[in-house]
């Protein structure tokens, strides 16, 4: 397992567990991040990564990504 942020531009990844305080878990899970969908990087602006998450863009900052380990 690896947070979000190592994972490679373009590369399909499984989400195997979502990290982080109760309140951060359920925004994430919010935005479409649950344990066992799919997470695309599209790329990195800024420190933010934009990733596409159950057929939707989404842009969330580093600290969240590296709540997500895949």
């Amino acid at each position: 397992m690896m947070p979000l942020t190592l994972a490679n531009i373009g590369e399909e990844n499984t989400i195997r567990k979502i990290g982080g305080k109760p309140e951060v878990k359920k925004h994430l899970e919010n935005l479409g991040f649950v344990a066992g969908g799919n997470v695309k990087v599209v790329t990195t602006l800024g420190g933010n990564i934009i990733v596409n998450v159950k057929e939707t863009r989404v842009a969330i900052s580093k600290e969240m990504a590296q709540k997500i380990m895949i």
